[in-house]
């Protein structure tokens, strides 16, 4: 068994998520794996947990934060997902 570095609990089906700097993170649930590696969005502070919107170096959870956040270079930025293609 291994403890789940956000929570402590010391869970047989603990799993571990390599990051790309090599780091090992060892967690008992995807809510702590979430809560701890989650990308935060830079204009409402929620956890990004689906695909985000990245404006230049900036990260936002839809497209509504990154136009009210991001400047001049995300103005045109719009969420496809849901859109009708029509």
């Amino acid at each position: 068994m291994a403890v789940c570095e956000v929570c402590g609990n010391d869970y047989w089906m603990s799993f571990e998520v390599r990051a790309m700097g090599g780091d090992v993170h060892v967690f008992d649930s995807f809510e702590c794996a979430m809560h701890r590696m989650a990308p935060i969005c830079e204009h409402c502070e929620c956890r990004i947990v689906g695909h985000g919107v990245e404006v230049g170096s900036h990260l936002f959870c839809c497209a509504h934060c990154a136009r009210a956040s991001g400047g001049a270079e995300a103005a045109d930025i719009r969420d496809a997902a849901g859109v009708h293609p029509g």
